[in-house]
């Protein structure tokens, strides 16, 4: 993945990332709030985990490390093993949920156009194209994604379109129960999911603070339209069934192309930071191969593990990587700590105060506030971090 990156690129990369069908049906999660409240929890909550995506694709950019080799700067060489392999479990988890959804979509819309039925051949396929992506490289198959998220781009309009078309008047009474906070929560925990992954494409951008942002901000718009969707569907037309919607568009089978590249520009990512992960432990196997790998894994997964509930998989994300970074940032930009020392195989002070983060956000998590979970989370990880780490270094200059 060698090149520099535009921040033009960098853009449909992240807009690429949020179009997905797990993004629409997290936004349908939250409508029990009506679309008012809903609204409020999705911008407030896309706010939070952009600011905090912002911050940590920072450090990627400046000091061009990957996500999970910057974590050794907090956490020492063996410290970064730990959270490399953590992360590359979850984001196998999700390569597995994502080409599930994926392939379930699929399976709608050839059932009510061709009478064909087999989620397996959809599963291998969307397999297959995400090898072929990540085959091209980052470098080649940029020019291919932004053909791909231009017309994802035009996807998101008519999907809106259509879901908005219809009054605004909810067709039934929202069953389930949602606080305003655990709303916004589902929101950051979304953007929390790519915060171990933002570093690995940033690294490359031309320029720092511009090829950040519009990283950022390719996420921010792209995933705030999946929810939007998600939302007004689940309220106004009364399913989040994807390809239902796309099919009462008229779209037929463009519907295969949209679902089809939504799942590949997103999954995508997953398996490539994956690799990026793997080679951080250990590079005897390159990270095209070592997301092939997780590619396979993943589709191994999505036809004999049929996991389709993650809203619990996004909250066990947040409670392990939001301590995580609130101490990394926490010493890259206050501390100023922006270098990895290579004498340092594992920072204990560090890991057990991400442990008591850990603790924090699982006990906290019930409890919640009306800025969700992980925002207090991280700001009482931070403090910690500064009281334990930079007030010892306080006492021995004064003592």
């Amino acid at each position: 993945m060698s090149g520099e990156r535009t921040s033009l690129s960098q853009f449909s990369l992240w807009f690429g990332a949020a179009v997905s069908i797990a993004e629409m049906l997290t936004g349908a999660l939250i409508a029990p709030l009506g679309f008012k409240n809903g609204m409020a929890a999705i911008l407030i909550g896309h706010v939070i985990g952009g600011f905090i995506l912002f911050m940590a694709g920072s450090i990627g950019a400046k000091s061009k490390l990957s996500s999970s080799e910057s974590t050794r700067i907090s956490f020492g060489t063996y410290g970064s093993y730990l959270f490399s392999l953590l992360n590359i479990i979850q984001l196998l988890g999700w390569t597995a949920v994502m080409i599930i959804g994926g392939a379930k979509t699929l399976n709608v819309v050839t059932i009510q156009l061709f009478g064909m039925n087999n989620e397996v051949v959809w599963s291998i396929l969307i397999g297959f194209l995400i090898i072929i992506w990540i085959s091209l490289g980052m470098k080649n198959v940029s020019y291919v994604n932004g053909i791909a998220v231009g017309i994802l781009f035009i996807f998101t309009i008519i999907l809106g379109v259509t879901v908005f078309s219809n009054e605004l008047i909810p067709v039934g009474e929202m069953t389930g129960k949602m606080t305003f906070g655990t709303a916004v929560e589902l929101n950051v925990a979304m953007a929390l999911s790519w915060l171990p992954l933002i570093a690995d494409y940033t690294k490359h951008v031309e320029k720092e603070k511009s090829g950040t942002f519009y990283s950022v901000l390719g996420y921010f718009i792209g995933s705030i339209l999946m929810f939007v969707i998600g939302l007004g569907a689940s309220l106004y037309v009364g399913t989040t069934d994807i390809a239902s919607i796309l099919l009462s568009a008229g779209l037929g089978g463009v519907a295969l192309f949209i679902v089809l590249f939504a799942t590949i520009t997103t999954t995508f990512l997953d398996v490539y930071s994956a690799g990026i992960s793997f080679q951080n432990i250990s590079h005897r196997i390159s990270e095209k191969n070592a997301g092939i790998l997780v590619c396979i894994l993943g589709v191994v997964l999505a036809v004999f593990v049929p996991i389709t509930q993650y809203e619990h998989f996004l909250y066990l994300i947040g409670s392990v990587f939001a301590p995580l970074f609130a101490i990394l940032l926490t010493e890259y930009f206050i501390f100023k700590k922006t270098s990895i020392n290579k004498g340092t195989l594992i920072n204990l002070s560090n890991i057990v105060i991400w442990v008591l983060g850990v603790i924090g956000y699982r006990l906290f998590l019930p409890i919640g506030s009306v800025a969700g979970v992980t925002l207090p989370i991280m700001i009482a990880t931070g403090l910690v971090t500064i009281i334990l780490n930079g007030g010892r270094k306080v006492w021995k200059k004064k003592f």
